[in-house]
């Protein structure tokens, strides 16, 4: 007896379409959606500024300003309005309500970012076109500002480097131990809680307040010495007024670092009877040593570019001053000001390159702060 066996076709199953498995946009239509969204919001704009009538960019000829009679502000937000309403509409259609969701939230995350490196290029583009002329001219680097059609920003430049470089051996080395303190004996005691809330409020003093701290001490110190007290000002009073600024930094960047050494380390270290303070020295701290130094660099950028302290306690002056503690001594931050304040156009092109050169110094520390941070950080992290 034969028992035949047949096979019957599969039915084919029939595909439901789900907001999961709807379609897909095509990267290319994302973009052509982008392009048109701006470009409709070019064409009203354009047509709103044909009806006024006025030229397209007007040059002011004594001081060679442009300024553009085009609305491109109100072109960038309206066509990314556009956008982003476009695009959740078409998405909601061709892929379903979750992916149009995302598209959403992508866009005006986007968006976000783009409006806030607005300013940012902005102010790179003005300083760069403004002060690289004089940031390249011989007179920069080689005068003082006391010789008019000859001025320079030497004074300046080492002013600023004095007074960093005073402010920096003193605060980093308070910063650094004071970190260590709270981290690896405080324990939570009434001097660790001191210690934590002096910190929060010095973080939070306004750097006028730095300033003014900083000349009534010195006042009052050159007074009970008998001292001359017109002559107050010097570079050492600013690099006091700078180190209130700079601690409460360097101690809550250095505490972070320390605290993400792990306790294994020292455990390690401990059971081979090493004393607590060698364990800091050699364990702790070596492993740590990138981003304490990562820290400091950011806080010595921080500080480099206050005024308002600077004013009050170092003073300005157009002169070389070379002596940190005696005489007025000017910084890049003074310098800008008081250049500006004249009102001529050499003031006015030198604070654009006291700006500019400002700015650089700022940029150079964040570069060591990265190579420090890729070189010496532990293999694991890079």
């Amino acid at each position: 007896m034969t028992t035949t066996i047949t096979q019957t076709a599969p039915r084919p199953t029939k595909h439901i379409d789900s907001a999961l498995t709807a379609g897909q946009l095509k990267p290319w239509q994302g973009t052509v959606i982008l392009i048109g969204a701006f470009a409709a919001s070019f064409v009203l704009f354009l047509l709103l500024w044909l009806a006024t009538g006025d030229p397209f960019y007007t040059v002011v000829e004594r001081s060679g300003k442009l300024t553009v009679n085009f609305n491109w502000g109100g072109w960038l937000a309206l066509g990314a309005i556009v956008y982003l309403v476009a695009i959740w509409a078409i998405a909601r259609a061709v892929e379903g309500p979750r992916q149009a969701t995302n598209r959403l939230v992508t866009g005006i995350v986007t968006s976000a970012f783009i409006l806030a490196m607005i300013p940012l290029l902005s102010l790179l583009f003005t300083l760069v076109v403004n002060g690289w002329e004089w940031l390249t001219s011989a007179n920069f680097f080689s005068n003082d500002a006391a010789m008019p059609g000859q001025r320079g920003a030497l004074h300046a430049i080492v002013g600023t480097v004095l007074i960093t470089l005073a402010t920096s051996v003193l605060a980093v080395p308070i910063g650094i131990f004071t970190a260590i303190y709270l981290v690896e004996y405080g324990n939570n005691n009434w001097l660790s809680k001191a210690l934590n809330f002096f910190v929060d409020v010095m973080t939070g003093i306004p750097s006028i307040v730095a300033g003014l701290f900083a000349f009534a001490l010195f006042m009052l110190v050159t007074n009970l010495s008998g001292g001359d007290i017109t002559k107050v000002n010097s570079g050492f009073a600013g690099a006091i007024a700078l180190l209130v600024l700079m601690i409460p930094t360097v101690v809550r960047s250095s505490e972070e670092m320390i605290r993400l050494v792990p306790h294994d380390l020292r455990e390690a270290s401990y059971a081979l009877g090493v004393p607590k303070w060698r364990t800091i020295a050699k364990i702790v701290l070596p492993t740590c040593l990138a981003g304490l130094v990562t820290g400091v660099l950011l806080a010595i950028a921080r500080v480099i570019g206050e005024t308002a302290p600077l004013m009050v306690a170092a003073g300005m002056t157009i002169n070389m001053n070379w002596n940190l503690f005696q005489g007025v001594m000017s910084a890049l931050p003074t310098f800008v000001y008081q250049q500006w304040k004249f009102g001529t156009d050499e003031g006015e092109m030198l604070a654009w390159g006291g700006a500019l050169m400002l700015l650089l110094i700022v940029v150079v520390f964040n570069i060591i702060g990265r190579l420090v941070s890729h070189f010496f950080s532990p293999k694991r992290d890079r």
